[in-house]
């Protein structure tokens, strides 16, 4: 291919040092133009100047967060490490589970892409958390999608959540791909800001265990997959290290001045006005990852693959540079050989592109024509760039000309560090101190009854029924348990039953509150929902959302968020293997809650034991695992019936979570169900609800604080042999409450509050979504 345009070279920019360079439109700070010239002894090239922009952004860099991820390190045992066939740094994290078999799972964000293209943004989220899944060798098995949208009324939010849904089910089901679970949650602090994190799980045996790395001098470099284009160009420097500006919850969606252009990349002067209605985000074509991923699975089986890389944020200029890096040597890439999809592309858009489906390996030449045999069997384009080299430097050319020619852990290891101001707002002593004691509180039995039917029809705590019916849940057949089950869980090994759960989970009012324990919360939360399944949890991965870096009191709640995380996975004594940061969830000066979403591994030795969701038997005990007490700051009731946020929120107990979750694994429970949002009330309409069932109880204490406190460390019970559970329960010294018994009957019957029918009941927990959205 040739090309009319001006490239700028190396020797070009050595003979040209006072060029103006646009450094501020691409996102870097002048001290960090300054110090990029300082490393490279001139000023950097066009494309490299964009490599180094989008790699040092915030997205790729961590460089706003570096300093307080470091604790997770400095809090994890060698107890606790031993558990970890790769961890932090990793495409994803792997755990070693038994019998050979090692998973591996990850969760990250798509939230700015979401909302200016919710399908697309959505779609290619999910995309790119199964290739970092498949870089690590595994067959991606199952995703799930915590997701968070505006007030549910609202009309963007109209807007956003179809499309977002629309986008995690299309790309999902078209890889053929189970959706076992996730959220949706609704709250004002996520207009004009939704976020849509995506997680993915999948397996493999121990010894195909893959990592990025580019080693082996002489060793070819194969970008293979999709064709390069022009789409997602500047994806990760301008959606997703930037603030949207205020737009009022308006239908378009507007970045601050400095970041608006949806292609920085582009020369100026060769920017053409199609070109400028190029969006941002990331066009997907689920068909061509699917091909893509057994074309990797039939070569990590070949055996001739040594490193590997997928392309996701910041495209080529993140896959040459981190395997490069993370090597024993440097890299030479012949640019000029890259597939394209579209004419008369730059360097530097060549570079910044980030067009899905592709990926990058470091392949021995004796294995390239098996290497291209296999791609050309599942009809993968596959091309030899370039190759490794027994240099210390990452070097790019185009037709013959150096366009790169950087030092590669400068690039993707070596970025800026910043120790941003971090201040507990003042604020904070006001939002403690306004405690919802003073809130009315129902308390005759028809304004008892009629708020549990007010709670479960309300946009957070009614059935997801309208989106997950949107999810293949069931394909592939390995699904045991899904939405509305408290945990997704699939099956790993067919002759022996061995299978994961998995769960994710955070409710941002509580880390409003106290970040601290709102993280700790959210850990105990997805603990106790894989707990309730049955399984073992294991580890940890998590996407810490939160507003502008720049903001003190933000940094002050991501501090306090990763201490209360990694202090909370020590005393359970599982990892975290790995996550996402994702900054700048914020529209003009309003930032999101501050959502540490967590998500917990579990482990089952035989899926056939798992535990269901929901009622047991008719006769079967109810029996309330835990102590409830008047906490109902941060809770869904004070949220929906006074919209008020303020005070403590409850109490965290991660030693008694841990002696729930070793009596459940004990046996004799035939259903569970844990309590979190909602409390008591809202587990026991679910509970009905999800088998059908239902059942007669009877409160102790305060009716009101009963059904509706938040209080953590509580499941719900059903056992066929109270005294015989009980007995365990005391030995172990878990509190339990007796309430009742699982009946025949078609209706929930609490003493002292009435009788809900069962179809009363499903028409207000089903009727609200698709009443708003469909």
């Amino acid at each position: 291919m040739t090309t009319t345009v001006h490239v700028d070279t190396t020797g070009h920019a050595a003979s040209t040092p006072d060029t103006p360079q646009p450094y501020r439109e691409l996102g870097l700070k002048d001290d960090e133009y300054t110090r990029i010239r300082e490393i490279l002894g001139r000023r950097p090239t066009d494309a490299e100047l964009a490599m180094y922009s989008v790699m040092w952004s915030e997205h790729c860099s961590y460089k706003s967060s570096k300093v307080h991820l470091k604790y997770f390190g400095e809090t994890t045992t060698e107890e606790m490490r031993a558990k970890m066939l790769a961890g932090i740094g990793e495409n994803a994290g792997v755990v070693d589970i038994g019998d050979g078999w090692a998973i591996t799972f990850k969760v990250e964000s798509h939230n700015h892409p979401s909302y200016v293209e919710p399908y697309q943004g959505a779609a290619t989220g999910v995309g790119g958390i199964v290739r970092d899944i498949l870089a690590m060798g595994a067959r991606p098995l199952a995703v799930m999608d915590p997701l968070r949208f505006g007030a549910a009324d609202a009309p963007d939010t109209r807007r956003v959540l179809p499309g977002v849904v629309a986008g995690v089910g299309g790309y999902g089901n078209c890889l053929g791909l189970p959706n076992i679970g996730g959220e949706v949650v609704f709250d004002p602090s996520y207009q004009g800001n939704p976020l849509v994190n995506a997680l993915c799980v999948g397996a493999m045996r121990v010894e195909d265990l893959h990592l990025a790395h580019a080693s082996g001098a002489g060793n070819k470099v194969i970008l293979f997959g999709a064709r390069t284009g022009l789409d997602g160009i500047g994806g990760v420097s301008v959606l997703a290290s930037d603030t949207f500006a205020g737009d009022e919850g308006g239908t378009e969606p507007m970045l601050d001045p400095a970041s608006r252009s949806s292609a920085p990349m582009l020369d100026p002067a060769s920017r053409s006005s199609a070109r400028k209605k190029l969006p941002s985000v990331q066009v997907g074509d689920p068909f061509t990852e699917k091909v893509l991923i057994e074309c990797c699975l039939e070569l990590f089986r070949e055996g001739i693959v040594v490193g590997i890389q997928d392309l996701g944020g910041a495209g080529l200029s993140c896959a040459t540079s981190e395997l490069a890096s993370a090597g024993d040597g440097g890299m030479h890439v012949y640019l000029e050989r890259v597939p394209l999809r579209a004419t008369g592309m730059t360097p530097a858009e060549i570079l910044s592109s980030e067009s899905q489906e592709r990926m990058c390996a470091v392949v021995a030449p004796s294995d390239v024509d098996a290497f291209m045999r296999v791609c050309r069997k599942w009809d993968v384009i596959a091309t030899e760039i370039g190759e490794v080299t027994d240099g210390d430097r990452l070097v790019i050319t185009w037709h013959g000309e150096t366009v790169v020619d950087v030092p590669p852990r400068t690039v993707a290891h070596e970025g800026p560090v910043y120790e941003r101001p971090v201040s507990r707002p003042p604020v904070q002593d006001d939002i403690v101190a306004a405690t919802p004691d003073a809130l009315p509180r129902p308390s005759t039995s028809d304004e008892l009854r009629a708020e549990i039917l007010r709670m479960a029809g309300s946009p957070n705590l009614s059935s997801r029924r309208w989106v997950t019916e949107q999810y293949d849940r069931y394909v592939r057949g390995g699904t045991v348990l899904a939405q509305p089950s408290d945990a997704g869980m699939i099956r790993i090994d067919e002759s022996t039953g061995r299978g994961v759960a998995m769960s994710c989970d955070c409710n941002g009012r509580y880390t409003y509150l106290d970040p601290y324990a709102g993280a700790q919360l959210a850990l105990a939360e997805a603990y106790r929902n894989v707990a309730t399944s049955g399984a073992r949890p294991v580890a940890v991965t998590n996407c810490l959302n939160f507003g502008s870096p720049e903001d003190p009191g933000v940094m002050w709640q991501f501090q306090q968020a990763v201490r209360g995380l990694a202090d909370g996975c020590a005393e359970l004594g599982i990892p975290v293997t790995g996550g996402n940061v994702s900054f700048y969830n914020q529209t003009g000066t309003t930032a999101i809650l501050p959502t540490p979403v967590v998500g917990v591994l579990g482990v089952i030795d035989d899926v056939a034991s798992r535990i269901p969701t929901g009622l047991g038997a008719p006769g079967d005990t109810l029996i309330l695992l835990g102590e409830t007490h008047d906490e109902l700051a941060g809770s869904e009731w004070a949220h929906v019936v006074h919209g008020h946020l303020g005070g403590q929120p409850p109490v965290v107990n991660l030693a008694r979570e841990a002696v729930i979750a070793a009596v459940l694994r004990d046996g004799g429970v035939s259903a569970a169900h844990d309590l979190s949002e909602g409390g008591l009330a809202q587990a026991l309409v679910e509970s009905t609800l999800v088998t059908g069932r239902g059942c007669d109880v009877e409160l102790t204490g305060d009716p009101f604080v009963a059904l509706f406190s938040e209080s953590s460390a509580r499941v719900l019970v059903s056992v066929p042999d109270p005294d015989a559970f009980t007995a365990r329960c005391a030995e172990a010294g878990l509190p339990w409450t007796r309430l009742g018994a699982v009946s025949a009957t078609s209706s929930l019957r609490i003493e002292g509050v009435g009788e809900l029918a069962l179809p009363e009941l499903s028409e207000v927990w089903e009727g609200t979504l698709p009443a708003l959205f469909g």
